[in-house]
């Protein structure tokens, strides 16, 4: 048969024959582009594709957070709270009972199975750029740590069971796995995959929560000059360099339970210019080599959240401990699940307990850390709150550092800060 001829549309005339003006382009609001992270000495080499599939990741981390989740929001209060009120002729007693109701409602189902996804597909993105030139970054890194006194390992050294048993976040190995003698590909993994959990959130060198630190304590403290501060959980140094930056004439040091972190962070904080930081292996809940009275300063930046309930107080009595009278302690943390927060609030917070390889989350969110603190032997006058959010640069990440009205429950780059001043 063949094909049928159209005669052309007949030209509109007057008013219609007006061209329709073109909508206005839509302002870019997404993350930043992954080719303006910082790169430093020991920063793995990223290809095309590898740049690509991180960028992918970032957007697809943004547009859940800000497209998806309203949406598991929308269907709790349109259908999963008035069946559970009209079934059980009551109210939510909890957030357990909230997320129990949640996970029978296919909007989240939805957004949790991707927002897993996007957490095991930034793990296998990553360490696919580690493993294949771990030679060169193993290699590198002991060349730049090397004999280096600022790097003390503990041959033997046994994990606590809170990082031994646990791949935090889903990281194949979590903190301290080594695949060869000297391995890095873990904590290098880490590093160049944290800009796809964030979208930028953090900055350049998503270092934005360290800064923030800083930036607090000068603000808050400015006549608070520590000459010896403890990072506790330093991990590979993002927020201890700050630190050590804002205080060049102090002495830092950093302890982690993971070896290959310690010889990641010192070659990674080296390449950046910053040579006062000593990383050391240890258990932070005994940290019986330091002295009494020894620290100006013992900071936390996320770290609560990666160990036991059972280890928290032994670390709340060593802070206490190791301060010298006058000095601080802070632990900048998630917010705890109070009264006040709703439960829908409380059992969003709660999906990375469950769904996100950090068993230790929920209940230390729940912790009265006030309590704690005074049990500790701080001083309830002595206490000190705040709240932090991370610093980014405006220039190079303009969108992250416009985004402050975003929230996701846990991913948010923003922090609550509770600490105290040992009595003098």
């Amino acid at each position: 048969m063949a094909d049928t001829v159209r005669p052309p549309k007949t030209a509109p005339k007057g008013k219609a024959a007006k061209k329709e003006a073109a909508p206005a382009p839509r302002a870019y609001d997404g993350p930043p582009d992954y080719r303006v992270v910082g790169r430093h000495g020991v920063f793995p080499e990223t290809t095309h594709d590898e740049v690509a599939r991180f960028n992918f990741l970032a957007h697809m981390n943004r547009h859940l957070a800000a497209n998806i989740m309203p949406g598991v929001g929308e269907a709790f209060e349109a259908r999963i709270k008035p069946a559970f009120e009209k079934k059980e002729k009551r109210s939510f007693k909890d957030r357990h009972e909230v997320r129990k109701a949640l996970t029978q409602d296919p909007m989240w189902q939805w957004w949790s199975a991707l927002r897993r996804g996007t957490m095991e597909s930034r793990q296998q993105a990553g360490r696919w750029v580690t493993l294949r030139q771990a030679d060169d970054l193993n290699g590198k890194v002991r060349e730049m740590t090397e004999s280096d006194s600022r790097l003390v390992l503990a041959p033997g050294f046994r994990q606590p069971r809170s990082t031994e048993a646990i791949d935090h976040h889903c990281m194949p190995g979590s903190y301290h796995t080594e695949l060869v003698p000297g391995d890095v590909t873990g904590p290098a993994n880490y590093d160049i995959g944290i800009f796809a959990t964030t979208g930028g959130m953090l900055g350049r060198f998503n270092d934005g929560g360290g800064v923030a630190v800083a930036e607090w304590v000068k603000q808050n403290m400015p006549d608070f000059k520590p000459k010896r501060i403890l990072d506790i959980g330093c991990g590979l140094g993002h927020n201890v360099v700050p630190l050590a930056q804002a205080y060049p004439d102090a002495e830092i040091v950093a302890v982690d339970a993971g070896a290959p972190m310690l010889r990641y962070g010192l070659a990674r904080a080296k390449s950046l210019g910053v040579n006062n930081i000593t990383f050391i292996q240890g258990d932070v809940s005994d940290l019986s080599q330091f002295e009494d009275n020894s620290f100006d300063w013992v900071q936390s930046t996320m770290f609560l959240h990666e160990t036991s309930y059972k280890s928290m107080p032994k670390i709340f009595a060593e802070t206490q401990r190791l301060l010298k009278p006058g000095g601080i302690v802070l632990h900048v943390e998630q917010p705890q699940y109070t009264a006040d927060m709703p439960l829908f609030e409380q059992a969003m917070r709660d999906w990375d307990a469950f769904y996100n390889n950090e068993p230790f989350w929920t209940k230390m969110h729940e912790i009265d850390l006030d309590a704690w603190m005074e049990k500790a032997g701080f001083a309830k006058d002595a206490l000190i709150h705040g709240g932090v959010a991370a610093v980014v640069d405006p220039e190079v990440f303009p969108e992250a550092a416009k985004d402050t009205k975003q929230e996701d429950y846990g991913r948010k780059a923003a922090w609550h800060v509770i600490g105290a001043r040992k009595v003098a």
